[in-house]
């Protein structure tokens, strides 16, 4: 008999919530095989098989809280072999004895804390709760968005001022060379990239955007890693595509398919959240027609894109229907004055209007 043990979770990651099982109690495996997921507060890990096997017991069910190095099952190895734990290929040198010790004084303080919190909780008829309520713990994922969210509202000023831009030209760049985009690059020209590119040009005139506050000094980058915040069933990440100015327009597009598969399929690794100078999200993909987004702390600064909707619009006189998106900047007022935040929209407004130099570039 063997154990399947909790991997390493990530750096300073200790402990996480047990997802899923994707096998069952005499199930057999194969090698290579996912057996569990387990939930951290940034990413999702799964738990692969080192060998073939049959699980003989689960120790930890779904939704219990695990720490690196736990026993949560046990496996019998399909070679007879008693000596192999499966633990991700790395080992975790943690005693099984501190390993119980622990899990005892977990299970002490939530005792305590239960008979603490006894009088606290409202203890509701059962009927009624059974139907009109329904309760379930917060994952990691979401736990730690609410907290970013809300230590970047209590440390940063942030306010957002907007402007609309017309996305005429746009679209009909796009219907003019997507067939030709797609032959030569096997993807399709989005908005996204223009909306990244001509960020970037704009960054690079006003550098207090692209920068942020550490303490009391202003650290500048001179280098563009944009957060592309990307919605999944579980939460909203933020991953990174990196150098984006030495990036062309398929380059840009083919790393945003590549990041939201990750996120769809939990493949998410620590790296592809780390860093970044400035993020873009687009809520008009959901349908937004304007909102005022949270910057990603400790960047300074976000660009929000909204729906693309046909508004009257006067041009030269006459009265003419457009399609017209309004876009957002929330920034962080102690380091970006306003004058530099109109100025940035001006000039994101006027580089998206007049989208064939920057798709020449």
């Amino acid at each position: 008999m063997a154990n399947i043990l909790v991997p390493e979770l990530g750096e300073s990651i200790i402990e996480g919530t047990l997802t899923a099982w994707l096998v069952k109690e005499n199930e057999s495996f194969k090698s290579g095989d996912n057996l569990a997921e387990i939930e951290t507060d940034k990413i999702t890990i799964e738990i692969p098989a080192q060998s073939d096997g049959v699980i003989t017991k689960i120790l930890i069910q779904s939704g219990g809280s695990v720490k690196v190095g736990q026993v949560i099952a046990e496996f019998e190895n399909s070679s007879g072999s008693s000596d192999e734990n499966i633990i991700d290929k790395k080992e975790v040198k943690i005693e099984k004895k501190e390993i119980v010790e622990k899990q005892q004084s977990i299970e002490k303080n939530e005792i305590k804390i239960k008979k603490d919190t006894s009088n606290e909780i409202p203890n509701f008829d059962h009927d009624i709760n059974s139907k009109k309520e329904k309760r379930i713990p917060m994952s990691k994922l979401r736990q730690t968005i609410a907290k970013r969210l809300k230590d970047a509202q209590n440390t940063a000023a942030i306010l957002t001022t907007f402007n609309e831009v017309d996305m005429t030209e746009i679209i009909k760049l796009r219907k003019s060379e997507q067939q030709k985009f797609q032959k030569n690059n096997n993807i399709k020209l989005g908005f996204m990239s223009f909306f990244i590119k001509a960020s970037t040009e704009v960054l690079k005139e006003i550098p207090e955007i692209n920068s942020e506050i550490y303490d009391n000094e202003i650290i500048y980058k001179n280098y563009f890693d944009f957060g592309i915040a990307i919605g999944s069933e579980k939460g909203l990440v933020v991953p990174i595509i990196r150098d984006i100015d030495s990036l062309s327009f398929a380059e840009i597009e083919q790393k945003i398919v590549d990041l939201a598969n990750k996120v769809n399929t939990n493949k998410l690794s620590m790296s592809d959240l780390s860093g970044g100078t400035f993020s873009i999200t687009n809520g008009g993909v959901y349908g937004s027609m304007m909102s005022t987004p949270i910057i990603n702390h400790p960047q300074s600064a976000i660009l929000g894109m909204h729906s693309i909707i046909d508004r009257p619009m006067a041009i030269k006189n006459k009265v003419v229907i457009r399609p017209m998106m309004y876009v957002a900047l929330s920034y962080d007022h102690r380091l970006i004055d306003g004058k530099q935040a109109v100025t940035f929209l001006v000039r994101l407004k006027e580089i998206l209007e007049n989208p064939n130099n920057l798709y020449k570039n």
